[in-house]
């Protein structure tokens, strides 16, 4: 198609050349259906369908050889009228801090919470036998409560029985604090990300009250003689010292970069040069 500029007088109009409009390919698709319902109806049908698709196959060859038939048509400019039913622009936000807070940039390696697990820990431990030294002037009783919902039958109502050395009661007790240490550790280490201006607010007080909130929910289901003799008041205080320490330890860590920081590009696979920060 070609734009050419005709002068009429004093005007100037553009006009287009198109295909010459054309109705043989209707003809030819309407006889070559008659053509096929004859084969279920009658012969009479597809005589006609035959001729009525010859026809329209051979006044469409005309019209496109051995030279297409084009027209020329007059092209009128008109300009798009801007319209829009908004009162006010619409703004993007920009990602603030701590919107991206949802997504980290930085995140702490797997060491650093297990780290701040075995540091948190120490702190937690320290602060239950200094509990169980003033109420009960032993270091094993918070020790036996730990482990009294593993062994039963090893543990009875009596205060002296429970503030006693046992060191099959030790083992299972020294086992369960040091898992339970290491996978809330980690779970720092996730999560301390999140707020990193912040950390010992979110590791050493927010985290450790709803803790405490879920342990108080389930307690006397895992542990009723645990449940039936712990001091909350101690429990969190253990609670906040090792999410305390943990997040100190943890947030001193160095931090590595997330994917966050690349191009879409060099995230999703694509290799091309330029994409990745060669100084890293």
């Amino acid at each position: 198609m070609a734009v050419e500029s005709v002068d009429r007088g004093e005007s100037k109009t553009d006009t287009i050349r198109m295909p010459t409009p054309t109705a043989w390919p209707i003809a030819l698709a309407f006889g070559m259906t008659l053509l096929v319902a004859g084969m279920v109806t009658s012969e009479a049908v597809s005589v006609l369908g035959a001729i009525v698709a010859i026809a329209g196959a051979v006044g469409w060859f005309r019209d496109v050889l051995p030279h297409e038939a084009h027209e020329t048509v007059a092209v009128v400019p008109e300009v798009a009228a801007v319209t829009t039913a908004r009162r006010e622009v619409a703004r993007v936000a920009i990602a603030s801090e701590l919107q991206r807070a949802y997504l980290p940039l930085e995140i702490y390696p797997i060491s650093a919470g297990v780290k701040g697990g075995l540091a948190g820990s120490v702190a937690m431990a320290v602060v239950a036998m200094a509990y169980g030294i003033i109420s009960q002037h032993s270091i094993w009783y918070p020790i036996n409560l730990l482990a009294a919902g593993f062994l039963p039958g090893a543990m009875t109502d009596t205060t002296a029985k429970i503030a006693a050395f046992n060191l099959s009661v030790f083992l299972i007790a020294a086992a369960i604090h040091l898992i339970t240490s290491l996978l809330v550790g980690l779970l720092y280490g996730a999560m301390l990300p999140m707020l990193p201006r912040r950390p010992i607010l979110l590791g050493g007080f927010i985290a450790p009250l709803f803790w405490t909130g879920l342990i108080h929910s389930i307690l006397g289901i895992v542990n009723p003689v645990l449940n039936q003799r712990i001091h909350w008041l101690w429990f969190v205080a253990s609670q906040v010292a090792f999410g305390i320490v943990a997040g100190i330890v943890v947030s001193r860590q160095e931090r590595i970069r997330t994917w966050q920081r690349l191009p879409l590009a060099y995230r999703s696979g694509m290799e091309a040069s330029g994409l990745k920060d060669e100084s890293r």
